[in-house]
């Protein structure tokens, strides 16, 4: 394992986060306090409670899974896209390096900001409502799990968009529908049966249910079931990653 390498490019990725930190966490910070100002004040004050926790307790994990799926995504796909846009990719390929260190730097790093936003993101949310964490492990596992599952899904991305616009295609016209229609503002118990069932068939509702019961034990699904559709999330995303490299596809051309 070339540990130097996996460094120059991690250190490399962490630097670029620093200089864009307006962009890279004041923004997503600044966006989700926003969103606890409308539906945890405004629409939180019309609804009392939600299986015995307050509205704007219940929506906090939502809206962290929110912004860590969505930076995830971000920041891993403009990370292998503009060395390809700009031609330097080349040089990591060439070099002495597997694709599991290459994934190891990018992702890794991607993986760090997404870690960092959400652990400042619940913060923030401590000066809008008490929170309480039940299990803070199972908490830790979902942040760094899901963080991970979407910065592969982000990178996958980043090499299949041969144009900027396609970079946001994915995140802006699935991504975000499926995570506000994955109990991000409710639970799916609130539905109709038959959207209840339909809701099943989103990955994101495991995701968001999973982190909500690590803060509350309340869950739309078994927990055990979360973590497994997350994990599989995640081994999906890095076989298709080592078949990229296996190929070349879009990385040499």
């Amino acid at each position: 394992m070339n540990f130097q390498a996996i460094k120059a490019i991690y250190l490399s990725e962490m630097a670029r986060m620093f200089r864009t930190a307006v962009q890279s966490i004041v923004a997503p910070v600044l966006s989700t306090s926003l969103y606890f100002v409308i539906f945890g004040s405004a629409i939180g004050s019309r609804i009392s409670e939600i299986d015995g926790i307050t509205y704007g307790a219940f929506i906090v994990p939502g809206l962290i899974m929110l912004s860590i799926m969505t930076e995830s995504i971000s920041n891993s796909s403009f990370a292998i896209y503009f060395p390809r846009f700009i031609g330097t990719i080349f040089e990591v390929l060439s070099a002495p390096v597997s694709w599991v260190e290459v994934v190891l730097g990018y992702v890794g790093a991607a993986a760090t900001k997404s870690v960092i936003i959400g652990t400042i993101i619940f913060i923030t949310a401590n000066f809008f409502v008490d929170i309480d964490i039940a299990h803070p492990f199972v908490a830790l596992l979902f942040l760094v799990l899901t963080s991970f599952s979407f910065c592969l899904f982000g990178f996958i991305l980043g090499v299949w968009a041969d144009g900027w616009e396609k970079l946001t295609i994915i995140p802006v016209l699935v991504i975000m529908p499926l995570t506000f229609l994955g109990g991000t503002f409710y639970s799916i118990s609130m539905l109709p049966e038959a959207w209840q069932k339909i809701s099943l068939f989103n990955p994101i509702v495991y995701l968001i249910s999973g982190f909500r019961w690590s803060f509350y034990e309340h869950s739309d699904v078994a927990v055990g079931l979360s973590i497994g559709a997350t994990v599989g999330f995640l081994v999906a995303c890095l076989l298709v990653v080592r078949w990229i490299f296996k190929t070349g596809y879009r990385l040499r051309t």
